[in-house]
């Protein structure tokens, strides 16, 4: 017998606007039952556990032990950049100049995820 992961929960201030800013991050839609002022949301993801947002009292402290890492369509430059547009914040720049790493951002209620290389980039490396 085995677990099957569900949802990936993150704790917020603003279930519905936070969201919603995941929601223009992958491109999937909100739970059609969800709307503003909405304690409990989730974004649908097509593939895997959904992105569940859970309103909370307590605001954010410390650094996530758990956090996503993104692997766009485009270049990692181009998401960056889509991501900042949306609200996003740079929080450390792991990007090298031979093109490996990463970017750090935050969403706007300071959960941190990262930004990867696409693999297009991952295949012009390798050759």
């Amino acid at each position: 017998m085995v677990s099957v992961v569900e949802n990936v929960a993150i704790d917020c201030a603003n279930a519905y606007e936070l969201a919603r800013f995941w929601s223009e991050v992958v491109g999937c839609p909100l739970h059609p039952e969800d709307e503003p002022g909405s304690r409990e949301t989730e974004v649908m993801l097509p593939e895997g556990p959904n992105l569940y947002f859970n309103q909370v009292p307590e605001p954010k402290t410390v650094k996530n032990r758990l956090h996503l890492c993104l692997r766009p369509k485009t270049s990692r430059e181009e998401e960056v950049e889509r991501l900042l547009g949306l609200g996003a914040t740079l929080v450390a720049d792991r990007r090298e100049s031979d093109g490996a790493g990463w970017a750090v951002l935050a969403d706007p209620e300071g959960n941190e995820f990262c930004v990867l290389r696409s693999e297009g980039e991952r295949a012009a490396m390798s050759s």
